[in-house]
């Protein structure tokens, strides 16, 4: 679940770019593209290569929805955490922290190239 009055989202997985076309395409700027995608049970994260956008599903039907927008401008600085060694289930976090002091965690599981996101980050931060 992505709630960022717990400023934490866990259980993240790659996703298909694909899929989340449709749910973020009205949200895009010019210029702006989806880089990765991810989903916990419902909800989703993109990474674009302006800014990450947390949907939110809720409801019991799913069609309520509540985009949140995290642009890279406003981060001060990340940290990454890879997997340690012979994990039965491998799981690396993200850490932001924004200028206006927010911090939000995000764990994935499975094989995800958290140094990817972390060249993403810095590419768009460190412009």
């Amino acid at each position: 679940m992505i709630n960022f009055n717990k400023n934490t989202a866990w259980n993240l997985t790659p996703i298909n770019l694909n899929s989340i076309h449709n749910e973020v395409a009205g949200l895009m700027v010019n210029g702006e593209r989806p880089l990765m995608a991810f989903k916990t049970i419902r909800d989703q994260l993109v990474f674009t290569n302006k800014r990450i956008i947390s949907i939110d599903v809720q409801g019991i039907t799913g069609k309520r929805r509540s985009f949140t927008s995290l642009p890279y401008s406003k981060v001060q600085f990340f940290s990454i955490q890879t997997p340690g060694f012979m994990e039965l289930v491998p799981d690396s976090e993200l850490f932001l922290h924004f200028t206006n002091g927010f911090e939000a965690t995000f764990e994935f599981r499975g094989n995800v190239d958290i140094g990817q996101i972390g060249r993403i980050i810095s590419e768009y931060v460190l412009v």
